[in-house]
């Protein structure tokens, strides 16, 4: 009898209409860290390597939706192989927004997360709405990489020097590498030589 009258309670506050419009104190501000994480790295190691790591998401978000656009927006005879590729690089850029976001929170951080946030943040500069000409593309993709690995490099030098294992082998091993293969690939794209005929070598006459 007793547990009837304790379902019979339950369920008079039990409805399915959900409870829309919430809002409440944030959990956690932005720039700081948990307090106790058994992560054997002192609090201020761990601010330290949370802030570089959000400007380095930052930068990667950035250069992640630029490639998207590059791939919406790119024209002209190679258009077929380069939509292909930069959607390629997008998506490992995506991969690397994702590890990176979750090493921030692994360290007891918050993660940058929305558009605006990002745009305040990045260091790479902002492109024009309209469609750009495929060398002008090309440039900017690898100016924005250039970003990215210079800072990964001085990024994975302090992590070393502070004990930070984890944070050195997500950004040597993942965001590095993943770096400077694309800015292989799109620097290629970049050389000038013939497409369909080979210019015969000048002709030294000797004549002084």
């Amino acid at each position: 009898m007793e547990t009837k009258q304790i379902d019979a309670h339950t369920s008079r506050h039990i409805n399915s209409q959900p409870r829309l419009h919430q809002r409440a104190p944030e959990i956690q501000p932005y720039g700081t860290v948990n307090h106790a994480l058994p992560l054997e790295l002192e609090e201020p190691v761990r601010l330290e390597m949370t802030e570089q790591l959000n400007q380095l998401l930052a930068d990667t978000i950035t250069l992640r939706d630029l490639y998207k656009k590059s791939h919406w927006q790119v024209a002209g005879p190679t258009f077929y192989q380069l939509h292909l590729l930069f959607d390629k690089h997008h998506g490992e850029q995506c991969k690397l927004v994702d590890s990176i976001a979750e090493r921030i929170q692994t360290l007891g951080g918050v993660s940058l997360a929305m558009a605006a946030d990002v745009a305040e943040t990045t260091r790479i500069e902002r492109p024009p709405r309209g469609r750009e000409e495929v060398p002008v593309q090309l440039s900017r993709l690898i100016d924005a990489h250039q970003v990215i690995v210079r800072q990964v490099r001085i990024l994975a030098c302090r992590a070393s020097q502070l004990g930070d294992d984890g944070t050195n082998d997500l950004v040597v091993s993942e965001v590095l590498r993943t770096n400077e293969l694309q800015i292989w690939f799109l620097s290629e794209h970049l050389v000038n030589v013939p497409l369909v005929k080979a210019e015969k070598p000048a002709v030294d006459t000797g004549a002084a």
